[in-house]
């Protein structure tokens, strides 16, 4: 008999609540929405109505569901009230990025949560960072901890903004917590603009865009280079990009360059079996990514049809029942939540100063 559903409920009935509502719904026997937290009564009975779940006022008469986990889907500022109070009644969070908005808040809520764990273990509060799960980016960070281009000592990332991007670099470099130098500019320049999350603006104009570049140095000869231009996730005219560098070789996007004898440099591809092309009738989805024939990442949720971004949601909301249940580790720590976020901050306020900024060692690089 396979297992019951994960039930998770969401406190916010934003745009993004609604996305782990909609994933929920495409994968109905392994994810259920316990309920959603929404102020306004009016709001309450719409999000009933057109979602199709249980909508509450107040995150007691949610808890009193029983739901395994609960997500904060509220504004940054608000995030770390929503964490405190479910923590207040012992009840597991997924919280959404950045746990907190300024490096006082992170502190402020390191001191009050971070220590609250789990019966079963591992902290209570996790973090909803899916990027290393995304399959791309899944795919070469197995190659990494193969060791097949050796010891990675850099990482050029163009692709997503701030925390996401810090989560990259750190597990791609491994850094964990150590601390950092970050050299940052902000550069303006002209740039049409033709798609964004509202739609196709019709708009073939150039308008301003910013472009922020950062060089991250955590000693020991690692490095990283942050390059992210405003909408880049929406433009078309922005590719999204990675290079990883290693002592024998290196990863770039899907194609992989590496010695295979002292005179023989050999190149490989990353290379996705995608269905639904031509005559196909299997669905429209990726299947598995292999490398020289061997498979490195492969969809757990095939049938459900999900874009690469919504497998690693998925995929972080199943790990992390998973963990609840006890079979399996912690999907993302607060720990490694806050550490994202140190370091998009010292990105912003270098790039804001012009001066380089240093983090230092902060009390959850221990936990």
């Amino acid at each position: 008999m396979s297992a019951a559903p994960i039930r998770f409920g969401i406190v916010g009935s934003g745009w993004r609540a609604e996305f782990f509502v909609r994933l929920a719904r495409a994968l109905p026997e392994r994810l259920a929405i316990a309920g959603v937290v929404t102020r306004s009564a009016d709001r309450a009975a719409r999000v009933a109505a057109q979602w199709g779940v249980p909508a509450f006022r107040t995150v007691d008469e949610l808890c009193d569901t029983a739901p395994e986990f609960v997500i904060p889907s509220v504004p940054w500022e608000v995030t770390p009230q929503a964490v405190r109070e479910l923590v207040e009644r012992g009840t597991p969070v997924l919280a959404e990025t950045p746990p907190a908005p300024d490096v006082q808040g992170l502190g402020r809520l390191w001191d009050a949560v971070g220590a609250a764990k789990r019966p079963g273990g591992g902290a209570l509060v996790q973090v909803a960072e899916q990027y290393t799960l995304m399959p791309g980016h899944a795919a070469r960070l197995a190659l990494v901890r193969r060791g097949v281009i050796g010891e990675v000592t850099s990482v050029q990332v163009s692709s997503t903004h701030m925390y996401h991007a810090m989560s990259l670099i750190r597990h791609t470099l491994g850094v964990g917590f150590a601390p950092a130098t970050v050299t940052a500019r902000a550069f303006t320049a002209p740039l049409a603009d033709p798609l964004t999350p509202a739609g196709w603006t019709d708009d073939p104009n150039p308008k301003d865009a910013v472009t922020t570049l950062a060089l991250l140095d955590f000693g020991a000869a690692r490095t990283a280079l942050y390059d992210f231009t405003d909408n880049q996730w929406w433009n078309p005219l922005r590719t999204r990009r990675i290079v990883v560098r290693g002592s024998l070789g290196e990863i770039v996007d899907d194609t992989v360059v590496r010695m295979a004898d002292p005179r023989t440099p050999v190149e490989s591809a990353l290379t996705r079996r995608r269905t639904g092309t031509d005559l196909n009738l299997e669905g429209a989805e990726v299947h598995h990514i292999s490398f020289d024939g061997d498979v490195v990442w492969r969809n757990e949720y095939v049938g459900a049809s999900l874009s690469e971004d919504d497998l690693a949601v998925v995929d972080l909301l199943c790990r992390t029942g998973a963990w609840l249940r006890n079979a399996g580790p912690e999907p993302y720590p607060l720990a490694d939540g806050c550490q994202d976020h140190l370091l998009a901050l010292a990105c912003e306020e270098s790039a804001r100063t012009g001066t380089p900024v240093t983090t230092t060692e902060q009390p959850w690089a221990g936990s």
